[in-house]
């Protein structure tokens, strides 16, 4: 049976509300409509602040709350609006709220965004809490994605994977038949780009639009080499990490007291995304011809970056997940409608190999509008 649903996401780069829009039939969807949400400035500035340890957290986290639940709602009453839609066209949400703190190795992830308030201002049932469950069952929370990269992208007898370039970069290995599926985090993509450009590009702005800032620059091997030795990368999966562990706090001890033109490190941390992926790939091409890689989220726009992929890869065909039918920026905002359909129907919405689970399990808790 044909129902429609609504994924939100924002990501860790808080570079806005993903609103998607889909249509789903069983596992088979068709997005309808779709649209990036701004955040007010001064809210993104308090979501930034809440990312690190600080004064008064637990007030200004109630507050931040029921903000991120009103830019949510105004995200989703946009995103009918331009599908000609109403509330009760709608199944579900599936709102993924926005991370604060992803702790795996305490067993405690957060994600904000009030899902009570978001179905009384919506009138439409939300599906949120996504990630407790599998922690509960002793998965790190993360990456979801996989599953539905299963569900969507595989193709069998061939090796795919799916690569998120978000504020953190996560891969999902699709060997083409479901019990080898993995995927796991694989550092920073956006996250410390983002940070470093907002505090040291002269023109300002919020990020490195398609890598031009970081193209100007030039490399610094020894100080690429100091960052990856940071000891996550050569960890084993599962795996998963956030904005917590690279900050530019990090950063800053590692630059100590080097004095790189600032310019230079923006380009320096466009190789650490792009090493520290390819380092994770080029094993698994081996049994196989030519693999493919599709890309997705905002580094996806990234062209330079993406050039400096392929030539640390060249056995490896890349593409977006355009060519798979689905536009790079609405595959997560996608993803959690397709979770929130999971719950609904009470089938699984983890992968235990990636995550680390004991079980498969429903994910997800329900608040009725």
């Amino acid at each position: 049976m044909k129902e429609r649903y609504i994924g939100l996401m924002s990501g860790t780069s808080l570079d806005g509300i993903d609103a998607v829009l889909i249509e789903a039939d069983g596992d088979a969807l068709r997005v309808e409509a779709a649209l990036c949400h701004p955040w007010p400035s001064d809210t993104a500035r308090e979501l930034h602040a809440l990312c690190t340890p600080g004064e008064n957290e637990i007030d200004r986290l109630g507050v931040a709350d029921n903000l991120v639940a009103r830019e949510f709602a105004a995200a989703t009453q946009a995103l009918l609006a331009k599908a000609g839609l109403g509330p009760a066209d709608i199944r579900a949400i599936g709102s993924h709220g926005q991370t604060i703190r992803h702790r795996p190795h305490l067993n405690f992830t957060l994600q904000i965004g009030n899902a009570a308030l978001l179905a009384a201002l919506t009138g439409i049932d939300v599906i949120s809490d996504f990630r407790t469950m599998d922690m509960a069952l002793g998965g790190q929370g993360a990456p979801l994605v996989p599953a539905f990269h299963q569900a969507l992208f595989a193709k069998p007898d061939a090796l795919r994977v799916v690569l998120n370039l978000g504020g953190i970069a996560n891969i999902s290995v699709l060997p083409g038949h479901s019990d080898g599926v993995y995927g796991f985090d694989t550092g920073p993509a956006n996250t410390l780009l983002d940070g470093w450009y907002r505090r040291h590009h002269p023109q300002g702005g919020d990020y490195d639009a398609g890598g031009n800032w970081a193209t100007s620059g030039t490399l610094v091997p020894e100080l690429l080499a100091k960052l990856l030795a940071h000891p996550y990368f050569a960890a084993p999966w599962p795996k998963s990490t956030g904005r917590e562990m690279f900050t530019l706090e990090w950063l800053d001890g590692e630059l100590a007291s080097d004095a790189y033109a600032p310019v230079d490190v923006q380009r320096t941390l466009q190789a650490l995304t792009c090493h520290s992926i390819a380092r994770q790939l080029p094993a698994l091409d081996k049994a196989h011809g030519q693999a493919e890689l599709f890309a997705c989220g905002g580094g996806a726009h990234n062209l330079p970056l993406l050039a400096e992929l392929a030539a640390l890869l060249p056995r490896w065909r890349l593409a977006s997940t355009a060519e798979l039918g689905l536009a790079p920026d609405w595959v997560e905002g996608a993803a959690f409608a397709w979770l929130a359909a999971r719950f609904i129907h009470r089938q699984p919405g983890n992968l235990p190999a990636v995550t680390g689970a004991s079980r498969p399990a429903v994910l997800g808790a329900l608040y009725p509008a």
